[in-house]
């Protein structure tokens, strides 16, 4: 005997007709994510990473590939995403969200409603779509963790963080205590 699915499943299209209340939605497989607006911390880790990638990607020339805004990315009818910062290739760089479909970067600050999804559902998902490096911050251990697809375990990096645009330009470095230093307390 088959169970019938009883989650409502979700499309692009149906995102399109929700309200503009303020609320982060997102699909995966066809589930809705719904997440209301972001910490404090959230906000000022997502910053200083931004600034430390924009200032990285300038020196290659490749500033407009780096976005922190809440970009749709989307590979089918029932997937879309918005990662807190993702770094395109520029040969998809046009006026929609619609042409980006090669990350080089996802970045995640996770957050205590969002740390299982971020670390399982879009882990999985930006692997299969095969991006090339997500990277999930983790404000409360000070670390990130970063996974490339076809990855069973991450790479942790609690000191240095390091990563290249491509294979033949030179790395950034980032002190991961940089990112936490100073951060409110609860």
């Amino acid at each position: 005997m088959v169970m019938p699915e009883l989650a409502r499943r979700y499309t692009v299209r149906d995102l399109e007709s929700f309200p503009n209340d303020g609320n982060k939605y997102e699909l995966i497989r066809g589930e809705l994510i719904v997440s209301t607006a972001p910490s404090v911390i959230h906000e000022m880790v997502v910053g200083r990473l931004n600034l430390a990638l924009a200032d990285y990607l300038r020196t290659l020339g490749l500033a407009d590939t780096l976005f922190a805004v809440p970009a749709d990315i989307s590979w089918d009818e029932e997937t879309l995403v918005q990662p807190d910062l993702l770094v395109v290739r520029p040969e998809e760089l046009t006026r929609s969200w619609e042409s980006m479909k090669h990350l080089r970067l996802a970045v995640e600050v996770l957050s205590p409603s969002s740390a299982r999804r971020d670390r399982v559902d879009k882990r999985l998902l930006y692997q299969e779509r095969l991006v090339e490096t997500y990277w999930v911050v983790d404000p409360d251990a000070e670390l990130v963790e970063e996974w490339r697809p076809n990855e069973a375990r991450p790479m942790v990096w609690a000191d240095t963080l390091r990563w290249a645009v491509t294979p033949d330009a030179p790395a950034v470095e980032i002190a991961v205590a940089s990112l936490f230093r100073g951060l409110p307390s609860a």
